[in-house]
């Protein structure tokens, strides 16, 4: 990036359990599903997290944007530490699966590092 190159922003929705691990800057790494939208996700984006339905926001920087083709694979090479810091590695793939359906982890995995943003 440039810096004349003004950063994307990207608004995504997150879980509330999720979101407070990003906003104390214990989860690194985001999961999503490898939508199109999402094709273009690239280091130097800004992400804004938001609580559904909620004004709760934070906002990271996108480090680096890992493909993987299933979420046992992201996983096993992003490491479930950095993933979800709470929750083991099996209790992390099941949550997951209870996101997205089959025919969602179908489309790949991405594995987006991300590093909070102060405001």
């Amino acid at each position: 990036m440039t810096e004349t190159a003004a950063a994307r922003i990207r608004e995504l929705n997150l879980y509330r359990q999720y979101f407070d691990l990003v906003a104390a800057g214990r989860k690194t790494t985001e999961v999503r599903v490898k939508y199109p939208y999402l094709a273009d996700l690239a280091e130097g984006d800004v992400i804004r997290f938001r609580i559904k339905g909620t004004d709760e926001t934070c906002d990271v920087l996108v480090k680096q944007v890992n493909d993987y083709p299933d979420f046992e694979a992201l996983l096993d090479g992003e490491g479930p530490a950095n993933v979800n810091p709470t929750a083991t590695r099996d209790e992390q793939l099941a949550n997951i699966r209870a996101i997205y359906p089959p025919e969602k982890e179908a489309l790949g995995a991405l594995a987006i590092k991300i590093e909070l943003l102060t405001p």
